[in-house]
């Protein structure tokens, strides 16, 4: 459902991103992994169809994203790592305002948006202006209007970032459930949520992609990677990154 060749992407003469290529399939959740400054946030904007490449092809449930924008974009549930929320809204106004932007109408877009609240545990505080909310909450009120139109791809960008375990069990378990029914892709630097989650990893240093293998596999190979990655922490010890 998501297939990546070949992609390229310049800032001036710096290369931030060197001949990524993989494939998220309906089913799978991969975890797309690396330090700061490897060059994931760009190859998932590129993904996502909100930057260009300078080479190579995004292609969306079988689609170029350059050829195909409106309906690549379209096919997309997307979590950005800094959520874009309306501050002096509901989160019950902000998720029916997107709904509408969505061309959800009517009873439907009332039916999605009571749904995604109710699937995201927002209940308590659906009435409330987000500006009022704790970061978990505006995480899980941004990771609402992500899946609100029923996506078969989600792209999200640290989607437990800022939320208590209780918070961060509660949505692992909702991303489980999408999993089985879309294409997933998460980046993260929590190692436990790629152990927790994942059917694959992708890793990524200084731009290129250094792994791309079964959760398993990756564990199995953490001693061998940190001997050729040291500026990364990995799998052993189950250490942030």
């Amino acid at each position: 459902m998501i297939e990546v060749n070949n992609l390229v992407r310049y800032f001036g003469d710096i290369r931030a991103v060197n001949q990524v290529s993989l494939s998220v399939e309906k089913g799978d959740i991969l975890g797309f992994i690396g330090p700061n400054g490897a060059g994931k946030s760009t190859t998932i904007r590129m993904i996502t169809g909100y930057l260009s490449p300078s080479s190579g092809e995004v292609k969306i449930c079988g689609k170029s994203m350059a050829d195909n924008e409106m309906f690549c974009k379209s096919q997309i549930g997307y979590l950005p790592e800094t959520a874009p929320l309306y501050h002096d809204m509901s989160v019950k106004s902000f998720l029916a305002f997107t709904a509408e932007l969505r061309g959800i109408d009517g009873g439907d877009r009332k039916t999605a948006v009571d749904a995604v609240i109710q699937k995201c545990f927002l209940e308590r505080v659906a009435y409330q202006n987000i500006g009022t909310l704790s970061k978990g909450y505006r995480q899980r009120t941004c990771f609402a209007q992500s899946v609100l139109h029923d996506p078969p791809i989600l792209i999200l960008d640290e989607p437990t970032d800022g939320m208590d375990p209780n918070q961060k069990f509660e949505i692992r378990k909702i991303i489980e459930g999408f999993g089985k029914e879309k294409a997933v892709m998460i980046s993260t630097h929590i190692l436990e949520e790629v152990e927790a989650l994942c059917t694959r990893v992708v890793v990524m240093r200084r731009g290129e992609v250094v792994a791309n293998e079964s959760v398993s596999d990756f564990k199995s190979r953490g001693d061998k990677l940190a001997d050729n990655f040291r500026d990364l922490t990995l799998p052993n010890g189950g250490a942030d990154w």
